[in-house]
């Protein structure tokens, strides 16, 4: 979908690529706008898309012309303007049509994200609900689970002991439930913080068919970790695309993110690193000997996150980073491998 190919346009327009430090998290906050006049007479879609996208320029809405075309193309039944036939576009609304129109469009002058109106986004070739506050999966996201693809293609496990995923941080469900169409063997655990979140991915898996393979935990990774032993073991793949956001870029968030979604699916201390230092702090208990933990992260973190796990996590070793299409520093690789501590002897 638009939001999925050209709207890494709609993230220059208000997540960009998350390129690092603030500057790309600039805010253009403006006053809400009002809505123009509905028609006294009725008016074709194609007028109705000119109205809008004029509109939206006027009043510095962000992908004016996108924004008109989608909402529009999902009112009409489609995904895109350009599979809308010619001559729905140029036939008269009814006046329920320029309603629902007007309704929805007046939506994205308060900078809703298109994926909130419509309720619905794409990711990779799931189709998935979508509702505020729960977080948009962006387009680096499709990324990171090409890369775990990738490495349980490589190990597919057995029939006694299929592979296995933990993901922490689910939001709508984009990662564990894409691996789990890709990879019908797999088995995959959630934890989320947000009951919003929860119920959503839990919702997003009953309507894809996957209900049965995906548990998703109401816990949150630091205040609950007491609870979580004993809960997964031999854990194949860990991932996640915790909050890593420094905090002083916060207050500079763009109205679309700071207004509609969940701030604390982004904010991730001082440093960015809050929750990611807990996930690597608890992953040996969680994997498997050689699982591996997959990290979507900002450029800033690579070269700290190695620093921090030599330091702190023997049983852990930094494999790599990886670029984003971007060229950006974006996703981490760790594995656990075995203690190299001798084991304490009994000197009684």
């Amino acid at each position: 979908m638009w939001w999925r190919r050209t709207l890494s346009s709609s993230y220059r327009c208000y997540l960009g690529r998350r390129r690092s430090g603030a500057k790309i998290w600039r805010c253009l906050t403006r006053a809400t706008c009002s809505a123009p006049a509905l028609p006294a007479g009725r008016i074709t879609a194609l007028q109705a898309l000119d109205v809008w996208k004029r509109h939206f320029v006027e009043n510095g809405v962000t992908e004016p012309e996108q924004s008109s075309q989608y909402i529009i193309a999902h009112l009409l039944g489609a995904k895109t303007i350009e599979s809308v036939e010619q001559q729905r576009l140029a036939a008269l609304l009814s006046k329920e049509e320029t309603q629902q129109v007007w309704r929805l469009c007046s939506k994205r002058l308060s900078r809703m994200p298109v994926q909130f109106i419509i309720e619905e986004w794409d990711f990779r070739d799931l189709t998935l609900k979508m509702r505020p506050p729960v977080f948009i999966p962006r387009p680096e996201t499709e990324e990171l689970v090409e890369l775990v693809l990738t490495d349980l293609q490589k190990r597919p496990g057995s029939a006694e002991a299929p592979p296995t995923c933990l993901e922490v941080g689910c939001g709508s469900g984009a990662i564990s439930l894409s691996l789990l169409k890709s990879l019908p063997q797999l088995e995959a655990f959630a934890l989320e913080r947000s009951q919003d979140a929860v119920d959503l991915s839990r919702e997003n898996a009953s309507r894809l068919g996957l209900q049965d393979r995906l548990k998703v935990y109401h816990m949150d990774v630091i205040k609950d970790a007491e609870k979580m032993p004993g809960l997964f073991s031999s854990i194949s793949v860990l991932v996640s695309n915790p909050p890593y956001l420094f905090s002083e870029d916060m207050a500079t968030l763009e109205p679309e993110i700071s207004r509609f979604e969940d701030c604390a699916a982004l904010d991730g201390g001082e440093d960015g690193l809050n929750v990611i230092r807990q996930i690597l702090t608890l992953a040996p208990d969680f994997l498997s000997n050689r699982g591996r933990v997959y990290l979507e992260v900002d450029p800033r973190h690579p070269a700290l996150i190695r620093r921090w796990v030599e330091d702190n996590v023997e049983e852990l070793r930094f494999v790599e980073t990886r670029q984003d299409v971007s060229g950006k520093p974006r996703f981490c690789i760790l594995q656990k491998e075995e203690s190299h501590k001798a084991p304490e002897v009994d000197q009684d």
